[in-house]
Parts: C-alpha cells; sequence; structure tokens
C-alpha cells in the first residue's frame, strides 16, 4: 500500500469519526449498483468529505470481490483477451511450484518471492505484460516499462495468443528466476 493511502486511512478515524473497517460495515448494510451511488450516500448521509468517501468505497469494492471477480471486471469488454491471458498463466505456472497468482483492481501480479510478471489487459486489442528483469537492455520484443513505471523494468505488448513465443516464455522464465 502506498504511504498517502495508508496515511489517509491512519486519519480516517479522526477526519470522518470513523475507522475504515467501521465505514466497511456501513456500506455492507446497503445495496449500490455503481460507485459514484456509494459515494454519494456517505457524502450525503454522513458528511464525508469526497476524497475519504471515494477511497471507503474502492477499498470496500476491492475487499468483498473475488479474485475470479477481478480478473472478470478487467476483462468486461475486453473478452477477446482472455485467450492471452490463459495462455499466459498456463506458461507461466510450469516455471514452479512456489507461484502465487493475485488479481488486482486493473491486472494481475505473478509473484514468487517478489512481482515478477504483471498481466494488463491495456485496451481492447492488447495486453500488456510487465517483467521485472534486472540490467537488461531493451531488444526484441522486449521494451522499456513504459505506463508501468517503476512497478516493471521491461513490457512486452500482446495481441494474439500467437505473440506469446519462445522470446516471451525466455523473458518471463528470466524474471522468474531472478525472483528468488
Amino acid at each position: 500500500m502506498d504511504k498517502a493511502l495508508q496515511t489517509m486511512i491512519n486519519n480516517m478515524p479522526e477526519k470522518t469519526g470513523k475507522s475504515l473497517e467501521e465505514w466497511k460495515k456501513v456500506l455492507a448494510k446497503q445495496s449500490f449498483t455503481k460507485h459514484s451511488e456509494a459515494v454519494k450516500y456517505l457524502k450525503t448521509e454522513h458528511g464525508v468529505t469526497h476524497g475519504f468517501a471515494n477511497t471507503i468505497v474502492s477499498l470496500s469494492q476491492n475487499e468483498n470481490k473475488s479474485e475470479e471477480d477481478l480478473v472478470s471486471s478487467q476483462y468486461s469488454g475486453k473478452e477477446a483477451l482472455l485467450p492471452i491471458y490463459d495462455k499466459l498463466l498456463s506458461s507461466i505456472t510450469k516455471f514452479g511450484s512456489d507461484i502465487k497468482i493475485v488479481p488486482k483492481k486493473t491486472s494481475v501480479s505473478i509473484i514468487r518471492k517478489r512481482q515478477f510478471v504483471l498481466i494488463k489487459p491495456a485496451t481492447k486489442t492488447r495486453i500488456d505484460l510487465g517483467l521485472k528483469i534486472k540490467e537488461q537492455d531493451p531488444i526484441g520484443k522486449l521494451e522499456n516499462s513504459g505506463p508501468f513505471g517503476t512497478m516493471c523494468t521491461h513490457r512486452i505488448k500482446l495481441e494474439s495468443p500467437k505473440d506469446i513465443d519462445k522470446e516471451v516464455i525466455k523473458w518471463m522464465k528470466t524474471a522468474y528466476e531472478q525472483s528468488i
């Protein structure tokens, strides 16, 4: 969790009158179809400022979703990318039994002792495969990290399951081996 978010959570009881866990219980008693409805509810019914309301709703929604729900949400409207995602997972899980697959709101982290791959549906037609590979210049399909910033050192753009070739598997395996 980043520092700013943790500070906001720590300040929540003083600034809003309740802890994050207490706010989650308040929201759990309600039924909202949209994020904005829950934010409006907290603002109008409980006087919570927009920043805190948005944070409370976001953290509540993420907690209540299963891993399958998170992946389904990522690929909603991007279902054509699922064969790429499935082939990536199939390839990665062959590297070893010490791999943990962690779906998040917008991506899936693949972790050994630390994250070594990040799978993100970037557009309706492309998955960005983020990799952590030490001391490696971009070469071939392996580009600079681009929008991943410091989460990854490199990125490979994938538009078809056929794009997951020996080169891509080699780079994922390299990232896996360096993640010990």
